[in-house]
């Protein structure tokens, strides 16, 4: 996936790119309508222009916005999973 080359190519920790990038080759393959796109410095993908997921990396977790209809219908399992989370974030360690 060439959108994410240089977004991957700067995460330092090799556990933490190699990760990023497994789950945005699976969002790929699961959803291949949506066109993967570079916003705001994050690799995100959208559908029919309308932003559908962003994700972020930090020193210590991944982290992953969906639309707002997303966090709506996973809320309760992303609670059950204990995942910290926020309205319109939710962090993996």
């Amino acid at each position: 996936m060439e959108v994410f080359t240089e977004y991957l190519a700067h995460i330092d920790n090799p556990q933490h790119r190699d990760r990023t990038g497994e789950v945005l080759v699976w969002v790929t393959k699961k959803f291949p309508n949506s066109m993967p796109k570079i916003a705001w410095n994050q690799p995100m993908f959208t559908d029919h222009g309308t932003f559908i997921i962003g994700f972020s990396v930090a020193k210590h977790h991944l982290a992953f916005a969906p639309e707002k209809a997303a966090i709506n219908q996973f809320s309760e399992g992303i609670v059950q999973a204990d995942y910290d989370n926020t309205k319109q974030l939710v962090r993996i360690q």
